[in-house]
């Protein structure tokens, strides 16, 4: 699962060419947030402290925060946002386990488990089908998609566990799953049946989003296990494009929007971690595309729109927020 996570510093950037707006989202009166998902329309999810310093999972439309609550606990994070602005997300409920939730219409339902303790919600599409993972009787996590008001399970490649982390309108989902020889891979389910993505050359490999042309996102493994890389995948019959990094050794893709344009975190040459947006070929820094002497360092971006709009946290006068970039001239 995800859990909400303070950096407490961040490194100097230099800006040099600004090509996005930047706004700081706020909190629910505690001290940090973050992004996690944009619609088309510009509502935004994610998960912010509150005053009692629990995190609660939000969602912004035209106007500051709603604390979208619990169901019963103390917790919930939303991860993913629809077109129609339908959040979902996971909280605990007051016996402090976690489920998956779906929040339409102002209320926030339970979407249950696959028989078991746990579930969490990490992506929704806008037929209101919900994807994440949920604990099955053996105690094993397993991919779920969650459609007409049943939880389905989604199996394995061959290993214990799996996870699903995005889906389309065309309900493709994509995750990873382990396989029986106790290594990981990146999964496109489709028909039916779950299929196996491969790596950069190496033994381990996770997708994170799927947009509507079917081109898949996320972090795959290079030759010899040392790097992971973000890599972008055209299906059906495509090959992994490795992405790169900003000169260090890591770099992880999030999320994509219809034009390909993709969004994610990177590492520097002094391994500090930096939000990136690729678009034109190029992996860029976003934090050279914004103004210079804003104060803000971004660290990661999480969800983009298909205007080009992008969410994730940063760091700003010693405090992680949520943030939107909006391109210049929109």
């Amino acid at each position: 699962m995800k859990h909400f996570t303070l950096l407490a510093a961040a490194a100097t950037v230099i800006c040099s060419a600004q090509t996005y707006t930047i706004t700081d989202l706020g909190t629910l009166g505690g001290t940090s947030s973050s992004a996690a998902a944009i619609n088309l329309a510009g509502q935004i999810t994610g998960e912010s402290s509150t005053l009692t310093s629990n995190a609660h999972a939000f969602l912004v439309s035209g106007g500051p925060m709603t604390d979208l609550g619990t169901l019963g606990g103390e917790y919930s994070v939303g991860e993913g946002i629809n077109a129609t602005g339908e959040v979902t997300g996971y909280t605990t409920l007051a016996d402090g386990t976690y489920r998956a939730f779906l929040y339409s219409g102002g209320q926030m339902t339970n979407l249950g488990t696959l028989g078991a303790s746990y579930s969490v919600g990490y992506a929704v599409n806008s037929s209101g089908e919900v994807v994440g993972e949920s604990d099955v009787p053996t105690n094993n996590g397993h991919a779920f998609l969650y459609s007409g008001g049943q939880m389905m399970d989604l199996g394995t490649l061959g290993g214990a566990t799996s996870a699903a982390a995005g889906i389309n309108n065309a309900g493709l989902v994509v995750g990873y799953s382990y396989l029986a020889d106790g290594n990981f891979r990146a999964f496109l389910y489709s028909g039916g049946a779950m299929h196996v993505l491969g790596t950069l050359g190496g033994d381990w490999s996770m997708a994170s989003a799927i947009n509507t042309s079917g081109q898949i996102v996320g972090q795959a493994y290079t030759a010899g296990n040392l790097t992971a890389h973000a890599y972008l995948l055209n299906t059906p019959g495509g090959k992994m494009m490795d992405l790169g990094t900003l000169g260090g050794t890591y770099s992880s893709a999030a999320a994509i929007n219809a034009a390909g344009v993709i969004v994610g975190q990177a590492n520097t040459r002094n391994e500090a971690f930096h939000a990136f947006v690729y678009n034109g070929g190029k992996l860029k820094d976003l934090n050279s595309l914004i103004p210079a002497g804003s104060g803000w360092a971004l660290m990661t971006a999480n969800g983009i729109n298909d205007s080009g709009n992008i969410v994730g946290y940063g760091i700003i006068h010693g405090q992680q927020h949520a943030f939107l970039l909006t391109p210049l001239g929109r």
